[in-house]
Order: structure tokens, then C-alpha cells, then sequence
């Protein structure tokens, strides 16, 4: 897709302050491939370059997220896997909102471990898909009936989860409004109906498989829709909302003052459990083809611990964890940035490992005291090489 560089920053600069949400300014911004950066707003940068600066790829660009890139918040996007202007700028919308969010003091984030752990029981997805179509259909309809349904659904989860309910929540705080936001700036850049990009949204929403397939990726749908809800309820909401230390579901209860006195039964369908059994297929699966992929086989044993990571790209089973995106390690006191899939072993702590295995398109070199591994770096270590590949044995 070819860039309009000064079109963007125009856009973005003059377009979101109180557009789509009241007092939302744009922090520093950069869209990026694996060449360039274009960073643009950067305060270390401005009084040479007014408008934006071109930098050479580095690994502190990774993913479309928001990065503290010289200790200011910026949105960071790769442009090489997006199609149009309207997606650029609505993705861009939504990590600068995360950059208004650190402005803003926000510390309502959610613990990433239950995320990892959470766990699929009968009863919870079973309510969980009957809440989400119920949210869907109170936005679209504005009935009361499916307010009180949406309501009452999710009350009862509370008792059946409590923590995991806790943290789907605080992923909607995060999320959600960055969502709504996005949601707001698509519409605006798009071509199609606003009716048509809420019914796309909405398939995030209602798409059971999905929405259990990836739980933390659910919740951003739904946190949308309840920002949506609460705009027709409450007009003017977002205005208090920083101001709270609510989680967005809090904050919508307190707005609606309903009362938890609908009686809800729980019967689990067929299709809720096949889409259980579905899953959890699909999870060893993806296990199963990441260990029969061609390449160079590589076991890293040791003490690591995990830096960073993508939480909506991963997946636990038992005590090992596929990361199917990219992950950072601490590995003998130094960082080290792995961008494609791998899997961790662990023994009480996802995030204190003792094995990294990893198969690699490039075979390693093998230098005095460390592997040199294509895109990472040189690991120190005892190695060794057998028909099975790799073996790195890392101090502890």
C-alpha cells in the first residue's frame, strides 16, 4: 500500500482531539517495516524534523502495540501486512488511545497469568456465549429485556469464576475503548455504512469458536460493544471515565443501577461442549505441528525467564507454553528477541523457564562458547550436535 506520509500525519493530528473520544490527543506515532521507521510527534525528534523522521528497523519494533521508544509513549504499526488507508489510520487510532491511556495514568491492567490459565468449563463458556449475543443484541436493539439478559448472564459468571472473571474485565477496560475508538475512526475513514462495520465488529463478538478459541481477543469485542451500550444509556459517559477506578463492567453497573434478581439456569448445549473438545484439539494440535515443522531443531536448557511477550498469541497446555508471534527471554543476564514461534517448558512459573525449544530455518553456527542463531544473537553455552539437532546448555 503506498503512503501518504503527510496525509496521515495531517489526519491524525488535526482529526482525533475530541472526535472520538473528549480530550484524546495523539502521542508520538510510527509505522514501520522490516526496513524503516517513520516515526512522527516524537519529542526527542521534533525540533530537527517538524513533521517526521525515517530510521532504520530496529527490534523495539515489533508488533502493532504501544512502546516507550526513548522514554515516550509511541504507537507503533507495520504497514507492510495492512490493505488500506482506512486500516492504517483506525489501528493507528487505537494504540495512540493506549498512549492517551498512560497519559492518563491508567493502571487498571489485567494479570496476564489468569489469561494464560484460564480455564474452559462447561458451565462459564456455556453463559459466556449466551452473554456475548446477548450484548450484541441489546446494542443493535436497545431492549431492555437483553440489557437485564446481558446483565444477569454476567452476574451469574462472577460466582463461577470469580478471579478469570476479574481479569476478562480489566482486558475490556484496557481494550475495549481502544476498540471503540478504532470502531469510530474505520467509520470515518471507510467507505462502507456504519451499520456495516458494526455488523463486522459484531462477528467478533457472537463468533463463539473464536471468542473461546482466543479469550483474551474476545474481550476486546465485548468491552467494545459495552462502550456502544453505554453510549446509548449514557450519553457522555467517557467523561467521567478516567476518573474512575471502576473496570468498565463496574462502571457500566453503577451507571444502570440494575439489581442481580433474574434467576438464571445453566444447561449446557451440545454444541458448547463440542466446541470445548474443539479447542482443546486445536491447542494440542498446534503443539503437535510446531514440533514436525522442517527446519534446524534447537533445545535451550537452563534458567531463563521470560521479558516480554504477546499475550493475545499464545497458548498453555499442561506445563508448556506455545508463543506463536514473538517472545523476549533473559538468558545469561542478557535480552534476547525471538520473532517467530517457540515453545517454553516450565515447573511452577510460566514466566521462570527451564527449556526453550525452537526450530529454525537458518542452522545455527557454532562459535567457541555460544551459538550464533539467525535474527538473535550469539547465546553463551555448552553445545552440542546429534541427528536430532541442537542442544544449548546455559548457565543457571
Amino acid at each position: 500500500m503506498k503512503i501518504d506520509l503527510y496525509q496521515l500525519m495531517d489526519e491524525i493530528n488535526t482529526t482525533i482531539t475530541n472526535r472520538y473520544w473528549e480530550g484524546f490527543k495523539p502521542v508520538a506515532f510510527a509505522i514501520y517495516n522490516e526496513e524503516k521507521v517513520f516515526l512522527f510527534n516524537h519529542p526527542n525528534y521534533m525540533s530537527k524534523f517538524p513533521t517526521f523522521v525515517v530510521l532504520s528497523w530496529d527490534d523495539r519494533f515489533v508488533g502493532d502495540t504501544l512502546i516507550l521508544f526513548e522514554d515516550y509513549p509511541t504507537a507503533i504499526v507495520n504497514f507492510d501486512i495492512i490493505s488500506d488507508f482506512a486500516e492504517l489510520f483506525s489501528l493507528l487510532i487505537h494504540e495512540l488511545f493506549h498512549g492517551y491511556q498512560h497519559l492518563q495514568g491508567e493502571k487498571r491492567f489485567p494479570d496476564e497469568i489468569l489469561g494464560i490459565t484460564y480455564p474452559l468449563t462447561r458451565e462459564n463458556i456455556e453463559l459466556r456465549n449466551r452473554e456475548r449475543i446477548s450484548l450484541y443484541r441489546a446494542v443493535l436493539s436497545n431492549q431492555a429485556e437483553e440489557i437485564i439478559q446481558f446483565f444477569s448472564i454476567r452476574e451469574k459468571r462472577k460466582e463461577l469464576i470469580g478471579e478469570y472473571f476479574h481479569y476478562e474485565t480489566l482486558v475490556e477496560t484496557i481494550e475495549g475503548p481502544a476498540w471503540y475508538v478504532e470502531w469510530k475512526a474505520y467509520c470515518d475513514k471507510s467507505r462502507q455504512s456504519d451499520s456495516d462495520h458494526l455488523q463486522k465488529y459484531g462477528k467478533m463478538l457472537i463468533d463463539q469458536t473464536e471468542s473461546c478459541l482466543n479469550i483474551r481477543r474476545g474481550c476486546y469485542s465485548s468491552g467494545m460493544f459495552i462502550c456502544l451500550l453505554l453510549d446509548k444509556l449514557s450519553p457522555g459517559w467517557y467523561k467521567s471515565y478516567f476518573q474512575s477506578n471502576l473496570s468498565l463492567y463496574e462502571f457500566f453497573s453503577r451507571m444502570i443501577q440494575l439489581e442481580n434478581n433474574h434467576y438464571i439456569k445453566v444447561e449446557i448445549s451440545k454444541e458448547t461442549d463440542e466446541m470445548i473438545e474443539f479447542v482443546n484439539d486445536q491447542r494440542e494440535q498446534e503443539f503437535g505441528q510446531f514440533i514436525h515443522k522442517p527446519g534446524y531443531h534447537l533445545l535451550i536448557e537452563g534458567s531463563m525467564k521470560v521479558n516480554a511477550f504477546d499475550p493475545m498469541n499464545i497458548v498453555l497446555s499442561g506445563k508448556k507454553v506455545l508463543h506463536r508471534n514473538f517472545i523476549k527471554l533473559i538468558i545469561n543476564n542478557e535480552e534476547y528477541l525471538f520473532q517467530y514461534p517457540v515453545i517454553t517448558y516450565f515447573n511452577h512459573n510460566w514466566r521462570n523457564i527451564h527449556q526453550l525449544q525452537i526450530i529454525l530455518n537458518q542452522e545455527p553456527i557454532s562459535m567457541k562458547d555460544c551459538l550464533l542463531i539467525d535474527g538473535v544473537g550469539k547465546i553463551k553455552g555448552e553445545y552440542t550436535k546429534n541427528k536430532d539437532g541442537y542442544f544449548l546448555r546455559v548457565k543457571d
